[in-house]
């Protein structure tokens, strides 16, 4: 199966994109990322770095490009469909086509690869004076 961004953007909670995201891969599984120098090589270009910043416009900076999943810190750009050390060797359209990225975090790119909807990012916590202080309740 093929994913693409438009598909994904039909999902309307951010629970459903990430299931369909989902890999279900294993630490230490060879993929692209494995490969340090040709992984540099591409997300080091001028080619990368602006295409990167047209899916951040277009994403609003939102984790799964869902609008409630504001990215607080480091933005990542994730391939929808996983590529290969061949792919980057043969310039391959599957690299820079919108239709396969998307804005995650950090948190959210791991949990697609490794894991759950466990390791996913929360609703901000509802805070209550001295919550922080047990002492103080």
């Amino acid at each position: 199966m093929i994913l693409t961004y438009s598909e994904l953007i039909t999902l309307p909670t951010f629970e459903e994109r990430f299931r369909y995201c989902q890999l279900k891969g294993a630490v230490g599984q060879d993929t692209f990322g494995f490969d340090r120098d040709l992984n540099q090589a591409l997300y080091r270009s001028s080619r990368w770095r602006a295409l990167r910043n047209q899916i951040l416009i277009r994403d609003n900076g939102c984790d799964l490009a869902h609008p409630d999943y504001p990215i607080p810190r480091t933005v990542m750009i994730h391939h929808l469909n996983p590529i290969t050390e061949r792919d980057v060797l043969n310039e391959s359209t599957i690299l820079y086509d919108p239709e396969n990225l998307v804005c995650v975090s950090h948190q959210t790119h791991n949990a697609i690869h490794y894991g759950t909807e466990e390791l996913l990012p929360k609703g901000e916590i509802e805070r209550k004076p001295n919550d922080t202080c047990p002492w103080r309740q």
